[in-house]
C-alpha cells in the first residue's frame, strides 16, 4: 500500500431519534460516511416499507455530505460513543382519488381535451361545440366561456407560467386565451391546412416570457409560432404523413410523431431536422419524454412551492428554479423518449442514438396513449386490447399488466407523486392503478358514455375527466 494512501478511521455510534430513542445497537461506522448511506441504514434499522428520506445531526450541527465534514477532526473522541440524531422529512404524497366532487355541465358536445394549469389553479377543457371553457377549482365553478373556434376545440395547452392557455380547433386555427381575463389574446394563428392534432409551448426555463408555441398538423407540418406578435416564425416540413404529436424538448429540441411511421428530432432555434427515428411498422400516435412532468410544471413544484407560499418570486428566480429542476432529471441533456403506435409496440429511444433502446411488446391492439411518471422510473401505456401496461424506463422492460376495464383504454394520467395513475376508458369508467401493488385502487364510475380525456392536477389534489356525454367531472379523495 502506497505510503500517502489515508487511513479509513472508524468511528462507534448510534442513531438517536429526534425523541430521544435509540434505534438498534452502536454500530462501528467510517468516518467518511455519507448522509445517503446513513439514510439507508437508518430505513434498514427502522424496517420502513417505503423509503423514507432523513436529515441527520451531531451536536445540532447537520451532516450535509458526510460524517467527516462535519466533525472536527481534532476533536474526534474516539472511545466514547457519537449520537446521531436523525430526523423524518416531509414525504409529498397523493391520495387516490375516490369520489366525484362536481358534475359541471355546461359544454354542448362531447368533451376531447383538457389540461390543468402548470399551478394547479385552473382547468381547461375543449369540445365539439366549438368552445374553450375555463374553470375555477376553488369553488369548482365555470369561469369563462372562450368563443371563436369554428369548429371542435381538439387540443388544449397551458403556457408553463400559466398566464394564457392556447387551443386548437378542427378548423386549422390556434388562439391564445388570458387565464386572468377569458378573453382572446391578439388574433388567430392561422396557416395549418388541416387540423391541428397537439400544441406544446416552449419551455419556461428556455424562455420565461413563453412566447413560443409549437403545432402540429393533419397536413404534415409543424408550426412554430411566437405568440406575442401572432406570426408563424418556422415550418418545420419533412414528415409524408400527418403529424400526430409535438413536444418541446427542454435541450432545444422538437420531437414530432407522424403516420408515416417516423419520430422526428428538430432544432428549435432554426428548424433543421436532426434526427429521423424508424421502426414502426404502422402509425406513430403519440410520444412521451422523460422530462415531460417537469417540463410541464416549470418553476411550479408543490413541495418547493411551500416554503414561498405568499411570496412574489421575480422571473429570473423562477427561471433559475425551473432550469435546476430540468437539470435534476437531464444532467446531460440527453432526453429520453417513448413512441407508441398502431403496430401494437412502443418503442424506447435517446435523443442522442440513432437506434432504439428497446422494442416493447405484449399489446395485443393499438397502443393510444403513453405517459412517463413523474419521477421518470416508469412509462405507462394505454391500449384498444383493454389493458395498460406499465414498463421500466431505464431500459423498457416489461413491469406489469393492468386489467379490469372491458373495453378500449383511450388515456392516462399519473399522479405527481408517481405512485397512482388513473385511466378513462371506452367503457365510461376511470380506474385508480396502484403502482407498488400493481392492482385496482378504485372504481370511478359516473360517466355516462365513452372517457376521452383525463387528467391530475400537478398538485396531486384532484383528477377531471370529461368524454362524450358532454358532462366535465372533478375527482378527489
Amino acid at each position: 500500500m502506497a505510503e500517502d494512501t489515508p487511513k479509513q478511521y472508524t468511528i462507534q455510534a448510534r442513531l438517536v431519534s429526534d425523541t430521544g430513542e435509540q434505534t438498534g445497537d452502536p454500530l462501528d461506522l467510517p468516518i467518511g460516511i455519507t448522509t445517503n448511506q446513513l439514510e439507508l441504514i437508518c430505513n434498514a434499522l427502522l424496517k420502513n416499507e417505503e423509503h423514507t428520506p432523513y436529515l441527520f445531526f451531531v451536536n445540532e450541527e447537520e451532516i450535509k455530505e458526510s460524517l467527516e465534514h462535519t466533525l472536527d477532526s481534532k476533536k474526534i473522541d474516539f472511545e466514547n460513543i457519537l449520537d446521531i440524531v436523525y430526523q423524518p422529512q416531509a414525504v409529498f404524497k397523493v391520495r387516490p382519488v375516490k369520489r366525484c366532487t362536481s358534475s359541471i355541465p355546461g359544454h354542448a358536445e362531447a368533451i376531447v381535451s383538457l389540461s390543468f394549469s402548470p399551478d394547479g389553479k385552473n382547468l381547461a377543457s375543449g369540445s365539439g361545440d366549438t368552445t374553450l371553457r375555463m374553470w375555477d377549482l376553488q369553488t369548482e365553478t365555470p369561469r369563462a366561456t372562450c368563443t371563436g373556434h369554428k369548429q371542435w376545440v381538439l387540443c388544449v395547452a397551458w403556457a408553463p407560467d400559466s398566464s394564457k392557455v392556447a387551443s386548437s380547433c378542427k378548423a386549422g386555427e390556434t388562439r391564445i386565451w388570458s387565464t386572468e381575463t377569458g378573453q382572446q389574446i391578439g388574433k388567430p394563428l392561422t396557416g395549418h391546412k388541416k387540423w391541428i392534432t397537439a400544441l406544446s409551448w416552449e419551455p419556461y426555463h428556455a424562455n420565461p416570457e413563453c412566447r413560443h408555441l409549437a403545432s402540429s398538423g393533419h397536413d404534415g407540418d409543424v408550426r412554430i409560432w411566437d405568440t406575442v406578435i401572432g406570426r408563424c416564425n418556422l415550418v418545420l416540413a419533412g414528415h409524408t404523413g400527418p403529424v400526430t404529436c409535438v413536444k418541446w424538448g427542454g435541450a432545444g429540441l422538437i420531437y414530432t410523431s407522424s403516420h408515416d411511421r417516423t419520430v422526428k428530432m428538430w432544432r428549435a432555434s432554426d428548424g433543421v431536422m436532426c434526427r429521423t427515428f424508424s421502426g414502426h411498422a404502422h402509425w406513430v400516435n403519440s410520444i412521451a419524454l422523460n422530462t415531460d412532468y417537469v417540463l410541464r410544471t416549470g418553476p411550479n413544484h408543490p413541495i418547493i412551492d411551500r416554503k414561498d407560499a405568499g411570496k412574489e418570486l421575480s422571473k429570473d428566480v423562477l427561471q433559475k428554479r425551473a432550469l435546476e429542476r430540468y437539470q435534476k432529471v437531464c444532467p446531460d441533456n440527453i432526453e429520453a423518449f417513448v413512441s407508441c403506435s398502431d403496430d401494437f409496440t412502443l418503442y424506447l429511444w435517446k435523443s442522442d442514438q440513432k437506434a432504439c433502446v428497446k422494442r416493447m411488446t405484449g399489446h395485443q391492439n393499438v397502443v393510444n396513449d403513453v405517459k412517463y411518471s413523474p419521477d421518470t422510473k416508469f412509462i405507462a401505456s394505454a391500449s384498444f386490447d383493454k389493458s395498460i401496461r406499465l414498463w421500466k424506463s431505464h431500459d423498457g422492460s416489461f413491469y406489469c399488466v393492468l386489467r379490469g376495464h372491458v373495453q378500449a383504454v383511450y388515456t392516462v394520467a399519473w399522479s405527481a407523486d408517481s405512485r397512482l395513475l388513473v385511466s378513462g376508458s371506452k367503457d365510461s369508467t376511470l380506474k385508480v392503478w396502484s403502482v407498488k401493488t400493481k392492482k385496482l385502487m378504485e372504481e370511478l364510475p359516473g360517466h355516462a358514455d365513452e372517457v376521452f380525456a383525463v387528467d391530475w392536477a400537478p398538485d396531486g389534489s384532484r383528477v377531471a375527466s370529461g368524454g362524450k356525454d358532454k358532462c366535465l367531472k372533478l375527482w378527489s379523495y
